[in-house]
C-alpha cells in the first residue's frame, strides 16, 4: 500500500492470469485497485502488492472509458510494460474483474434510459402515474414529480382475481373452490380467471408496439406474482415479434404489490439494455473479451452477480453497496461484536449505514421517484456532500440540498463555483492547498484559490451581520460574527444534518447508537469524521488507509450472491411450518446449482433462508432469517419487539415470501483483524511530532475557540503502533483525516483508528453559549428540535399497531415551549400544522396549577384545539424544578372511536356525538399511572348512551395506539432533557423563543413582499361548499408585514357535518403561508404572529360545541387552502375535496356463531391546481390538507371481497388554461358481497375555479351501478355524501374533481 512500492508481478506468475482488479465507476471519479503477488519484504510479508489508480469517470479527451483506462494503468504498474491506449488490452495476466458502476443510476436519474413499453391490465393505464398518490414534499405547490420510464402503455383486456378475502371472520375454506376457471397460484392463493386474453389480439398490440421503433417491454399484470401464465405467454410472443429485452414482473419480482412490481419492471425494461450495452462495448476492448476473466458486477444487495446475470434493476446502489462491503469486512469483528455506522462522505452526498454482524437488506425503496422492489442494502443518503452549497435563508444557515457538481465546483476551483462545505475546510485550515492536486484553471495545473473562498466568505458574512443586525436591534445586542465563525458554524450545522439519518438507522431501529463505531470512508469523510461521531456520542472511528477507494477494495471481499424468491400468503402453524420448509429447502437447492454452474464448490456456498411475516391485518413485515435455536416465530417475535417495542400475542402470523440467498466466496477474509491488531500492538505517542519521518509541517487551524498549531502528518509513513494526538491532518494520497481536539489517533497496519477522550462526551452541558441570538446556534438547534420531533414520530410508527398510524402514516409529533406556542412540528398530515398548539394551550387553561409531574392528558374535542374525533391528542407536560419547562404531543387518526358508523366518518352526521367519543381534556395517566378504567368509559360506555351509537368497535388497538403515542411523548421528553443537559435548560428555552422569531420575520418578508405586489394591501377571495354554504374572505396587509385574516361573510352553522373549528382554520392558513415562503422555513408559532385571524362566532368555521365536524377536517380544510392560495393569486383551485370512501360488513350471526365486521377508509386523489410559477398541475395527486397514501391494489384484493377494475386518470377534467390544471382519477370498484358503502366528498356541484382566465376543473362524480339478474344495470348518482347498502356485482365509481387551469 506504500506510494513507494514499486515492486512488480512475480515473474514466474507473469501470463498466469494473477491480477486481481476492482473497479468503482462513480459519478465523478472511477476508483481502480489491483492485487497482485509480488516478493515479500520484511516489512510487507504478505507477499501481495496493492495498487490504487483514481481517474476521472470522464475525460473522452485521454480515454473513451474510465474503467478499462484504469485497468491499463494498473497493468503496466504490475508488468512494467506499457499498455498503449490504441491498442486491445491484453487479459493474460488478470485474473478477475469486480465492478460496481453507476451507469443505471446515472440512467435513471437523468432519465436516459432504453426507450420501453408497459404492458398492463386493462383500467390500469395510469397505475404508474397516479402511484401511491401521495406527493413527494407537502410544502412544494408546484408538486414536482419525475416522469414515468416508459413511453408507450398497452392494456391487456386480461383478468384475475383472489378467491376469497384475508378480512373475513368466518373460519370457513374461504380460498377454495370447484369452479373450474379457478386454479392455485404458486403462493398457494386460489385465483379465480375472470378473462383470458383474446392472444391474437395481444399480438396485433405488440407488434404496433414494435413497430415504433421500441424493442424492449416490460410486463406487470395483476396478480402475476402468484398467478404467471398470462405473463409468460405474453413474454413469449414478444420474443417472437423480435423485441429484444422483455421483462416479466413474475419473474423479476415475485411478491404481492403491483405498484412497486410494475416500477420495478419498468426500471429493468429501461435500464438493462443499456448496461449490456455497456458491458459490451467494456469487454471490446480487451484482446479476448473476457475470455478466461471472471468478471463479477456489484448489485445494491452487496452481492456481486457474473456479468451476464447483472441487470439494471439491481444495479442501483451497486457502488454504496461496495463500500458497505469494505466496512463490514475491515472493521467488524465476529468477537468484539460491537456494531458499526457507515460513513461514506463523498462530492455532492454522504451515504450512512449500518452493520451489526449482518447485511440489513430493505425490499422496496423510492430512487428518482421509482419505487424499487428488489432487495437492497439499507443505504440512507442525505444532500450534504463537500460539494454541498452553503446559504443563509430565512435567519438560518443552510447546507444543501443544492450541489455545485464537479463543474463548475466549489468556489475554489476555479470555475467561479459557489461557496460550498470544501471552501469551509479550506478556509479553516483543514484542507491544505499545498497538498492538494494542482489541478486547477485553465492549464489544469493550479492550485485552489483561496482567494475567491475567502472573498465569497467575507461578502456572505457581512450580509449574515447586516441582516441579523436588522432582525434582532429590539430583542438584544447582536455580536458581528468573523468569518471563521460563521464557517465553522457551517460545518456544524452540516454535520448535524449528517447525524439525522444515523439516528434514524439506529435508534428507530431499537440499537443505541452510542454503542456502535463510525466506519468513516469517501473523500471527504475524514474532515468530518470526529465531530459527527461526538455529536452522536459514538467513541471510536476507524478510517482505513484505502478509505477514499473503500468501494472499490470492499469489491475485492465481496461473494458472489444468487437470490430465489417465491410468494407464500401462509399462515405460520404447527400444520404449514413442515411444508413451509421443505418449499424453502427446495429455492436454497435452486440457488445452490446456480453457484455450482458458476464454478463453485460446495465448501464454498453458503445459504442463508429466510421467511417474510408480519402480524394479520399489518402491512408491516419483516424479513426473519432462519435461527439457530428455536423456530422463526419465536425469532420474529424477538425481532419484532426489539424494532417495534412489542409483539401481538393473539394475532396470527402470516408468512408472505420464502427467499433464499446463496452465497459463493473465492477466497475467505478474517473479519476485523484490527481488533487483534491493537490489542498487541506496542504503541507509543508522537509527542514531537515534528521529529517523526511523517512530519510534513505545523500549520494553524481553526476550531472552536479559535486557531490551533496542528501538525500535518503523512499517513504513509506513519507506523503500526504510532499514536497521534489531536489537533492533527493525517494525509494520504486522495484524503485528509482530520484529528480534532480531544482525540487520538491509533496507525495500524491497515487502518487510522481514532478514539474519542472522556472530555467531549455529552454527558454534562458541554456547550458554554449565550442565550443571546446566534445565527450558528440557531440553525444548529434549529435541526435538534426537528430531529427531536422526527424521532417522536419514528416512536409512534414503529409502537402503534393500525394501518392508519402504523402504514398510512395519519399522525403528526411536535414540541411546544412552556407557553405551549409550536416550536417544531414533524408532519406527515398538513391539517395537523397549526391546529396541536390549541390544544395545548386549551389545557394548560383548562388544568392550570393541577398539572403533576407524570401526568399525560387526552384530547380531541373540536372546542379544545382538536379537528376531528379520530384524531386524538396526547399531551405531555415537561418539568423541572416542579413547573412545566416545555411540553410535547402527539396526534393520530384512530380507526375507529365509536359513533353511528364503522370508522367514524359518518357522511349524514348532523350532531357530534353521532362521530364517536369525545373528550375537552382527560388525564390518561395521572403521576405515571395509566387510567385505563377512565379511557374504557370515555371510548366503549360514553358513545353508546347515544341513540344509534356504539362505543369503538376496535377497542384493543386504540388503546394500544394510544399507548404508543404516550410512548413518543416519553421519547420526545428524554430527547429535551438531553438537550438541556448539553446546552443548560435557559439556553434551549431562549432559542425556541428565537427560533420563533426568525420564522415570524420570515412570514412578514412574505406578506411585505405581497404588499407591494398589491399596494392598498387589500385581498379578498370566496368560495362555496356544495350545499351553498360561503367561505368569505378578506386580507389587509400592512406595510410592517402584518396581516388580518377575515372571514366575515361566511355562512352559519351548518346541520351536517362539514363544520370546520378554528383550529383548522388557523392550519389553512399556517399550511398556505408556508407554502408560500418557498424555501426552508422553521414550521412554529411564528409562522402566525404577525397574522391576525377574525372568524365570526357560529359561522360553519368556529360552530358550536355539538356541531358535527367530522368533513370539515377533510374537505372544508381543502376549500380554505383553494380560497386562501386563489386569494393570494397563486394557485387555482385543486379537487378541493379528499373523497373519502369508507365501506364494510358489521358484525354478523350464522350457524348459531357472532363473527366481528370489518370496515375499511381511504381518501382517493384528484387533479391539483396549475399556478402561476409552474407550467401544469399534476394529474391524480393528494393535494393541500392530506398526503395519505392509497392501499396497493392487490393488498386491496387480498383483504377484502372487492374488485378494483379500473384506477386511472380522467382525462380532459383539468381545467384548460395557460397552465392547465391537473386531471381528477377514476376508481370504479366492484362489491363481491353484500356491504354498506359511504361516501363523504365535495366539489360534486361547483367545479373548482380556474385563475386569471384559467378554465375551471371538472365537477367529481360518485356513481352506483347496480347491476341485477335478469335485467340491465341501474346508474345513480348518489351526490357527494351518501351511504347505500350494495349487493354483489354492484359497482361505486368515483370519478374525482379535476384542477383549475391558470391564465388564459
Amino acid at each position: 500500500m506504500e506510494t513507494t512500492d514499486n515492486r512488480l508481478l512475480l515473474e514466474e506468475c507473469g501470463g498466469k492470469h494473477r491480477v486481481r482488479i476492482s473497479v468503482d465507476r462513480g459519478g465523478t471519479f472511477t476508483d481502480c485497485v489491483g492485487i497482485f503477488p509480488v516478493e515479500p519484504t520484511a516489512k510487507d510479508p504478505s507477499g501481495e502488492r496493492v495498487v490504487v489508480v483514481k481517474l476521472l469517470s470522464e475525460d473522452p479527451t485521454h480515454y473513451s472509458d474510465a474503467p478499462r483506462e484504469g485497468i491499463r494503468r494498473i497493468l503496466e504498474i504490475a508488468t512494467g510494460r506499457p499498455h498503449p491506449r490504441d491498442a486491445l488490452l491484453a487479459t493474460e495476466n488478470i485474473e478477475s474483474i469486480r465492478m460496481g458502476t453507476t451507469v443505471a443510476t446515472n440512467a435513471l436519474l437523468e432519465r436516459k434510459g432504453e426507450p420501453c413499453a408497459l404492458v398492463v391490465t386493462l383500467g390500469f393505464r395510469d397505475l404508474l402515474k397516479i402511484g401511491n398518490q401521495a406527493r413527494p414534499k407537502i410544502f412544494d405547490l408546484s408538486i414536482s414529480k419525475p416522469d414515468v420510464l416508459y413511453q408507450h402503455v398497452v392494456q391487456i383486456d386480461e383478468r384475475v382475481t383472489l378467491v376469497g378475502y384475508a378480512m373475513d371472520p368466518r373460519p370457513a375454506a374461504q380460498n377454495q373452490s370447484d369452479e373450474t376457471n379457478v386454479v392455485v397460484g404458486r403462493s398457494g392463493e386460489h385465483v379465480r380467471i375472470l378473462k383470458t386474453p383474446e392472444w391474437a389480439t395481444v399480438r396485433k398490440q405488440l407488434q404496433q408496439v414494435f413497430d415504433t421503433g421500441i424493442r424492449s417491454v416490460a410486463v406487470c399484470l395483476m396478480h402475476a406474482y402468484t398467478f404467471t401464465a398470462h405473463e409468460e405467454e405474453i413474454g413469449r410472443i414478444a420474443s417472437e415479434i423480435g423485441f429484444t429485452h422483455v421483462t416479466l414482473s413474475s419473474h423479476l419480482s415475485p411478491r404481492i404489490k403491483i405498484v412497486p412490481r410494475a416500477h420495478s419492471a419498468t426500471a429493468d425494461a429501461y435500464l438493462t439494455p443499456g448496461i449490456r450495452r455497456y458491458v459490451d462495448g467494456f469487454a471490446s476492448g480487451f484482446d479476448a473479451g473476457f475470455g478466461d476473466i471472471r468478471i463479477d458486477f456489484m448489485q445494491s444487495d452487496g452481492g456481486l452477480a457474473p456479468v451476464e446475470h447483472f441487470s439494471g434493476l439491481r444495479a442501483i446502489l451497486s457502488g454504496p453497496a461496495a463500500g458497505v462491503v469494505g466496512y463490514a469486512v475491515t472493521s467488524y469483528s465476529e468477537s468484539e461484536k460491537i456494531s458499526l455506522v457507515g460513513f461514506d462522505m463523498g462530492g455532492t452526498s454522504t451515504d450512512v449505514s449500518r452493520f451489526g454482524g449482518e447485511f440489513e437488506h430493505v425490499f422496496e425503496t423510492t430512487t428518482a421517484g421509482v419505487t424499487i422492489q428488489a432487495p437492497q442494502l439499507d443505504i440512507n443518503t442525505v444532500a450534504a456532500g463537500g460539494g454541498s452549497r452553503l446559504f443563509f435563508r430565512n435567519g438560518l444557515m443552510v447546507v444543501g440540498p443544492e450541489s455545485a457538481g464537479a463543474f463548475p465546483g466549489p468556489a475554489c476551483y476555479r470555475n467561479g463555483g459557489p461557496l460550498c462545505i470544501t471552501d469551509a475546510n479550506l478556509l479553516l485550515g483543514r484542507l491544505r492547498i499545498e497538498h492538494f492536486p494542482h489541478i486547477f484553471g485553465p492549464s489544469e495545473d493550479q492550485p485552489l484559490d483561496m482567494n475567491a473562498t475567502r472573498a465569497l466568505f467575507e461578502q456572505l458574512v457581512a450580509d449574515i451581520n447586516a441582516e441579523m443586525r436588522a432582525r434582532h436591534t429590539a430583542e438584544s445586542a447582536y455580536q458581528n460574527k468573523a468569518v471563521e465563525e460563521i464557517a465553522l458554524g457551517f460545518l456544524q450545522v452540516a454535520n448535524e444534518t449528517m447525524c439525522r439519518p444515523i439516528r434514524t438507522l439506529t435508534e428507530a431501529r431499537g440499537h443505541n447508537v452510542q454503542n456502535h463505531s463510525l466506519a468513516c470512508f469517501g473523500g471527504a469523510g475524514g474532515q468530518h469524521a470526529c465531530a459527527v461521531a461526538a455529536n452522536l456520542g459514538i467513541r471510536r472511528v476507524f478510517v482505513h488507509r484505502l478509505a477514499s477507494v473503500l468501494s472499490a477494495y470492499g469489491l475485492g471481499l465481496s461473494e458472489v450472491v444468487h437470490e430465489e424468491q417465491s410468494p407464500a400468503a401462509a399462515i405460520w402453524s404447527n400444520e404449514a411450518q413442515q411444508p413451509l420448509l421443505a418449499r424453502l429447502e427446495k429455492l436454497s437447492r435452486v440457488g445452490c446449482r446456480k453457484l455450482i454452474s458458476q464454478g463453485f464448490l460446495d465448501s464454498q456456498i453458503r445459504v442463508q433462508r429466510f421467511l417474510n411475516m408480519r402480524y394479520d391485518g399489518t402491512d408491516t413485515s419483516i424479513m426473519v432469517p432462519e435461527a439457530t435455536i428455536g423456530d422463526y416465530q419465536l425469532r420474529f417475535e424477538s425481532m419484532h419487539q426489539r424494532e417495534f417495542g412489542f409483539v401481538l400475542r393473539n394475532r396470527r402470523i402470516i408468512v408472505d415470501d420464502l427467499r433464499a440467498r446463496v452465497t459463493g466466496t473465492l477466497s475467505k477474509v478474517k473479519s476485523g483483524q484490527v481488533y487483534d491488531e491493537l490489542k498487541s500492538l506496542q504503541c507509543r505517542e508522537l509527542c514531537e511530532p515534528n521529529t517523526h519521518p511523517a512530519f510534513v509541517d505545523t500549520v494553524s487551524v481553526y476550531f472552536q475557540g479559535g486557531y490551533r498549531p496542528t501538525a500535518v502528518l503523512k499517513l504513509g509513513l506513519l507506523n503500526p503502533g504510532d499514536v497521534v494526538r489531536g489537533p492533527a491532518i493525517v494525509l494520504d494520497c486522495n484524503s485528509t483525516v482530520l484529528v480534532e481536539p480531544n482525540w487520538v489517533a491509533t496507525v495500524t497496519s491497515t487502518q487510522l483508528v481514532l478514539d474519542n477522550t472522556p472530555v467531549t462526551t455529552l454527558d454534562v452541558s458541554t456547550h458554554h453559549i449565550s442565550t443571546e441570538i446566534d445565527p450558528i446556534h440557531l440553525s444548529v438547534l434549529a435541526n435538534r428540535f426537528m430531529s427531536i420531533a422526527e424521532q417522536m414520530g419514528r416512536t409512534l410508527e414503529k409502537t402503534s399497531v393500525s394501518t392508519n398510524i402504523k402504514e398510512r402514516l395519519d399522525f403528526s409529533c411536535a414540541l411546544f415551549d412552556q407557553h405551549g406556542n409550536l416550536v417544531a412540528n414533524a408532519p406527515h398530515i398538513p391539517v395537523h400544522l397549526g391546529s396541536m398548539s390549541h390544544a395545548v394551550k386549551f389545557q394548560l387553561d383548562r388544568f392550570s396549577e393541577d398539572l403533576q409531574e407524570g401526568d399525560v392528558i387526552l384530547v380531541n374535542h373540536p372546542q379544545a384545539g382538536g379537528t376531528h374525533l379520530p384524531d386524538i391528542t396526547i399531551i405531555s407536560p415537561v418539568f423541572h424544578d416542579s413547573r412545566i419547562i416545555f411540553f410535547v404531543a402527539s396526534r393520530g387518526h384512530h380507526a375507529d372511536i365509536g359513533g353511528i358508523s364503522p370508522g367514524s366518518m359518518p357522511p349524514n352526521s348532523r350532531e357530534l356525538f353521532q362521530e364517536g367519543a369525545s373528550s375537552m381534556g382527560m388525564k390518561i395517566v395521572n403521576r405515571g399511572e395509566f387510567q385505563e378504567e377512565a379511557v374504557r368509559h370515555m371510548l366503549l360506555e360514553e358513545p353508546a348512551q347515544y341513540p344509534e351509537c356504539s362505543g369503538t368497535r376496535n377497542y384493543r388497538d386504540v388503546l394500544s395506539d394510544l399507548k404508543a403515542q404516550i410512548a413518543a411523548n416519553h421519547r420526545g421528553i428524554a430527547l429535551l432533557s438531553q438537550l438541556c443537559a448539553e446546552y443548560g435548560l435557559e439556553v434551549v428555552q431562549e432559542y425556541m423563543a428565537h427560533i420563533q422569531h426568525t420564522a415570524e420575520a420570515a412570514v412578514r418578508l412574505l406578506l411585505k413582499e405581497t404588499r407591494v405586489k398589491h399596494p392598498t394591501g387589500q385581498l379578498s377571495g370566496h368560495d362555496f361548499m356544495d350545499d351553498g354554504s360561503k367561505i368569505s374572505l378578506h386580507v389587509d396587509i400592512s406595510e410592517d408585514g402584518s396581516a388580518l385574516f377575515d372571514f366575515t361573510g361566511t355562512s352559519p352553522e351548518i346541520y351536517g357535518n362539514t363544520n370546520a373549528p378554528p383550529s383548522v382554520t388557523h392550519s389553512a392558513i399556517i399550511y398556505c403561508l408556508r407554502c408560500m415562503v418557498q424555501s426552508d422555513l422553521p414550521l412554529n408559532q411564528g409562522c402566525l404572529a404577525p397574522v391576525r385571524v377574525v372568524i365570526p362566532e357560529n359561522s360553519f368555521l368556529s360552530p358550536s360545541s355539538t356541531a358535527a365536524v367530522v368533513g370539515g377536517n377533510v374537505l372544508t380544510s381543502q376549500r380554505l387552502c383553494d380560497v386562501i392560495l386563489a386569494t393570494f393569486g397563486v394557485a387555482a383551485a385543486s379537487q378541493g375535496c379528499m373523497n373519502n370512501l369508507t365501506f364494510g360488513i358489521p358484525a354478523i350471526e350464522e350457524g348459531g356463531m357472532r363473527y366481528e365486521g370489518w370496515g375499511y377508509y381511504e381518501t382517493i386523489a384528484g387533479g391539483h391546481g396549475a399556478g402561476r410559477d409552474w407550467q401544469k398541475g399534476q394529474d391524480g395527486v393528494h393535494t393541500n390538507m392530506t398526503n395519505t397514501k392509497i392501499t396497493d391494489p392487490e393488498i386491496l384484493e387480498r383483504r377484502y371481497p372487492v374488485i378494483l377494475h379500473r384506477f386511472m386518470l380522467r382525462e380532459g377534467s383539468g381545467g384548460t388554461g395557460m397552465h392547465p390544471g391537473g386531471n381528477g382519477c377514476i376508481r370504479d370498484i366492484e362489491f363481491l358481497e353484500a356491504m354498506s358503502v359511504s361516501l363523504l366528498t365535495e366539489r360534486r356541484v361547483f367545479q373548482p375555479p380556474g385563475l386569471d382566465g384559467g378554465g375551471n376543473g371538472a365537477c367529481g362524480l360518485n356513481l352506483w351501478e347496480r347491476h341485477f339478474e335478469h335485467k340491465d344495470k341501474q346508474v345513480l348518482n348518489l351526490g357527494g355524501k351518501n351511504s347505500v347498502f350494495v349487493q354483489p356485482g354492484d359497482h361505486i365509481v368515483i370519478m374525482t374533481p379535476g384542477g383549475g387551469g391558470y391564465g388564459k
